[in-house]
């Protein structure tokens, strides 16, 4: 009965064309020539027959579970999958029980697990001594920094490899040959004028979204003289919305971005990372949070009036919210972009940090001492102060003795 059950399930499936057109060797794997290419490293090795455990890390759709199993297929090992949301600690378990039988008739195992972030310190830690000893080679596949998201004791254990997003002439190539799939098997289409073009900027480097898109549209194309006519305006129509890829690694690296265009005085630049940062959903708090930063840091004394404008930016957020505080936001990131620019303040304060932690930790002069209390003109504390105010030209020391000659500014 679970065999029929098994059978009809099968006869029903609907394989995605994104699924169909997934590269058969290393040689058909395209987008990624800076680590699969004629003579590469990672080729070189592969085709000695060596095994070692790695992590890809890159964005969604640029061929990190495609790579994976073709590294298998190319060096004759066992492929065992499993994802980080959906299995744990018993499933690795069992996975290296297969891999020693393997083992025992002469066959290596690949472990591959996709969004390997998302396992726990415990769960990473199960794989360690299985490594180790070479009972299987760990594939994990990540769209985070691995260095944030990965033990360190894992990370000792594997080689990095960053995956690009798929470059735009690549993209172009897995389009057509997606195209022509479904015009060989099924019917024959015309494709108008910018198709290619508009695709490519949708997919934005992820060659499943680009696939999924070349499906969709197809099917949703008119059909006339029994043959399909794909327009840009059926695209459009379907993908209604164009999804903005941002993961943490991205959150930290656009904040970083945004910073940095706003010290260099590029408002055309800061004005474009907020749009970015504002269209992924991050809290508009955070990025008023970082201009002000970059108000008092970058803008300081030449414009102290840039800290004001910062600080009530995120004011106005707070009491607007959004889709209406992008605008107080833009207001104030065009405002500290174009002003003058002095880092003194922070170079001074740093500079008297590092002092103190280098063990110039020395106590205030006798007469700045705080003497307003019973015993502290028993002590000294104060004798000699004078006011200020009430002799404004009149010399007294405030550095400790020992920094007299200091001067942070």
């Amino acid at each position: 009965m679970n065999n029929l059950f098994t059978e009809l399930e099968n006869q029903n499936k609907q394989i995605p064309l994104a699924e169909l057109m997934r590269p058969q060797t290393l040689e058909e794997f395209m987008g990624q020539s800076n680590v699969i290419s004629e003579r590469s490293p990672l080729l070189n090795l592969l085709n000695t027959g060596r095994l070692f455990s790695l992590i890809l890390w890159g964005t969604p759709g640029c061929g990190k579970t495609t790579l994976a199993r073709l590294i298998a297929k190319r060096t004759n090992a066992d492929f065992i999958e499993l994802s980080a949301v959906t299995s744990g600690v018993k499933d690795i378990k069992d996975a290296v029980d297969k891999a020693k039988e393997s083992l025992r008739a002469g066959i290596k195992t690949i472990l591959f697990i996709d969004e390997i972030h998302r396992y726990s310190k415990t769960q990473q830690d199960a794989l360690l001594p299985h490594l180790e000893n070479g009972t299987l080679f760990l594939i994990g596949s990540t769209t985070e920094n691995p260095s944030f998201q990965v033990i360190p004791a894992l990370l000792s254990r594997v080689q990095v490899i960053r995956l690009n997003t798929i470059d735009d002439s690549s993209m172009k190539k897995i389009i057509m040959r997606g195209f022509d799939y479904l015009a060989k098997n099924y019917l024959p289409m015309d494709c108008e004028s910018g198709v290619l073009d508009f695709i490519i900027n949708l997919a934005r480097g992820d060659a499943r979204t680009a696939l999924n898109i070349v499906e969709n549209a197809y099917y949703a194309s008119d059909l006339k003289d029994n043959k399909r006519n794909l327009t840009v305006a059926i695209i459009e129509e379907i993908c209604q919305q164009r999804n903005t890829r941002y993961s943490q690694d991205e959150h930290y690296d656009c904040a970083s971005a945004f910073q940095k265009s706003l010290r260099g005085s590029d408002p055309d630049a800061a004005i474009y990372y907020l749009a970015k940062m504002i269209s992924s959903g991050e809290d508009p708090r955070f990025i008023a949070r970082r201009l002000i930063a970059c108000a008092a840091e970058d803008v300081g004394l030449a414009d102290p009036n840039a800290l004001t404008v910062a600080v009530n930016a995120y004011r106005a957020v707070e009491h607007l919210g959004m889709p209406e505080g992008r605008i107080p936001l833009a207001l104030a990131v065009i405002y500290v972009a174009k002003a003058p620019k002095s880092n003194k303040a922070i170079i001074a304060v740093d500079k008297a940090l590092s002092d103190i932690a280098n063990g110039k930790d020395y106590p205030p002069p006798m007469h700045l001492r705080d003497s307003h209390y019973k015993d502290a003109e028993k002590y000294g504390f104060g004798a000699g102060y004078v006011y200020s105010h009430s002799a404004p030209d009149e010399y007294q020391q405030f550095m400790p003795d020992e920094m007299l000659d200091v001067k942070y500014l």
